[in-house]
C-alpha cells in the first residue's frame, strides 16, 4: 500500500509540473501573439488612405504622371493620385479656389495676381521646381532645310513683324513654300513662357495655330513638311519617330536640345527653363497623404526626369527642399 501510495504521488506531481509548463507555454505564445500583432501595427502605422489631386501643365503631366504610378504602386497603395493637364494657367484656377487641388503643376512661376488671389484666399504655396526643361523647335523628317537655324530666325517665323512668310524669305536657297507655324494655346506655360520670354511680348503672326493637346501638335508637325511647331523638350522624345527637332545656334555653333544641353548654364541655356509644382501647404498640413507625396516628389523626381524627357535639378536644391516640406509635418 505503502508503495502505491508513494507511486500515486510521483504521477500527482508529474502532473502538476506538466500543467505549470503547459501554462507557461501559453503564456508565452500569447506574449509573442500580442508582439507580433503590436510590430504589425508599427508597420503599418505608416500606411495612407485618401485622394491627391494635381492638375495644371501639360508640359510636366508626363513626369507628374510617372512619379504618381510609381508612387500609388510602390509606396502608398492606399493613397489614390489623380493628375489631369488642363494647363498651368487653367491649373493656378482651378488651385486658386475654396477646397482646390492640393498641387498646380506649372512650366512657369506663378504670376504675382494669381499669388495675390491666393493671399485673398489665405492658401498658403509653396514652389517645388521639380526639373528643367527645353523648349524645343520641331519640324517634319523630311524637311532637309530648316534643321539648323539661330534664335533670330525662329522668332522671325513667329512674330507679326517677322517679315517671314515663306521659308524663302528666311533663306533664298530655301524652298518658296508658306510656313505653317503651330503652339500650344495660351492655357499653357509654354506658350507664355515662349510669348514672354523668348518673343518678348511682341504679337504673333495671325495666323499661328495654337492648340490646347501637344498630341494636335504634334499630328501639325507630322503630317506637314512646311510646319514648324515649339512645345518641351519630352514631347519630342516620345515622338522622335515622327518628328526631328532644330538645332539652334545661339553664336557658338548649332545646339541640339538634349539631356546633356539642357541646362541653366549649359549650351542650351537660352531656351532652358525650370518646371514647377505648386503644394497647398493649407492641405499639406491637413492631409498627411499630400505632404507624404510631396516628400515622395522631390525625393525621387531626379530619378524619373531623364525617363519623361528632363534634365535633372541640382541635388542641393532637392535637399534644400526636402527639409523645408520635413519642416511642415506637425
Amino acid at each position: 500500500m505503502k508503495f502505491k501510495s508513494f507511486l500515486l504521488l510521483i504521477v500527482g506531481a508529474a502532473f502538476i509540473v506538466l500543467l505549470a509548463a503547459c501554462g507557461t507555454d501559453k503564456e508565452k505564445n500569447e506574449g509573442s501573439s500580442e508582439s507580433a500583432s503590436a510590430d504589425s501595427g508599427n508597420d503599418t502605422s505608416s500606411e495612407l488612405e485618401g485622394n491627391v489631386v494635381i492638375d495644371g501643365s501639360g508640359t510636366v503631366y508626363p513626369l507628374m504622371s510617372r512619379i504618381a504610378e510609381e508612387y500609388m504602386t510602390t509606396e502608398q497603395q492606399g493613397v489614390s493620385v489623380e493628375v489631369s493637364r488642363a494647363g498651368t494657367s487653367a491649373g493656378f484656377e482651378k488651385f486658386l479656389m475654396k477646397d482646390g487641388t492640393d498641387f498646380n503643376d506649372a512650366s512657369r512661376k506663378i504670376k504675382e495676381e494669381e499669388q495675390a488671389k491666393a493671399d485673398e484666399l489665405g492658401i498658403e504655396t509653396k514652389e517645388l521646381k521639380v526639373a528643367l526643361d527645353g523648349l524645343t523647335f520641331v519640324i517634319h523628317p523630311d524637311n532637309d532645310w530648316a534643321t539648323e537655324m539661330t534664335p533670330e530666325e525662329i522668332k522671325s517665323i513667329f512674330l507679326a513683324d517677322g517679315g517671314v512668310e515663306k521659308w524663302s524669305d528666311i533663306n533664298p536657297d530655301w524652298p518658296d513654300e508658306k510656313i505653317n507655324a503651330v503652339g500650344p494655346n495660351e492655357n499653357h506655360g509654354t506658350y507664355e513662357f515662349f510669348y514672354e520670354n523668348i518673343l518678348e511680348e511682341k504679337d504673333l503672326v495671325s495666323d499661328v495655330n495654337l492648340q490646347q493637346e501637344y498630341s494636335t501638335l504634334v499630328t501639325l508637325v507630322s503630317e506637314d513638311v512646311n510646319s514648324i511647331g515649339f512645345f518641351g523638350f519630352g514631347y519630342y522624345v516620345n515622338n522622335k519617330d515622327k518628328l526631328q527637332a532644330v538645332s539652334v545656334d545661339f553664336g557658338n555653333g548649332p545646339v541640339e536640345p538634349s539631356l546633356d544641353t539642357i541646362a541653366e548654364d549649359g549650351e542650351y541655356a537660352d531656351f532652358t527653363r525650370p518646371v514647377f509644382t505648386y503644394l497647398n501647404v493649407n492641405h499639406a498640413k491637413e492631409k498627411p497623404e499630400v505632404l507624404d507625396y510631396a516628400l515622395y516628389v522631390m525625393n525621387n523626381v531626379n530619378t524619373f526626369a531623364g525617363e519623361t524627357g528632363f534634365a535633372p535639378i541640382p541635388n542641393g536644391e532637392a535637399e534644400s527642399l526636402i527639409e523645408e516640406l520635413e519642416a511642415l509635418k506637425q
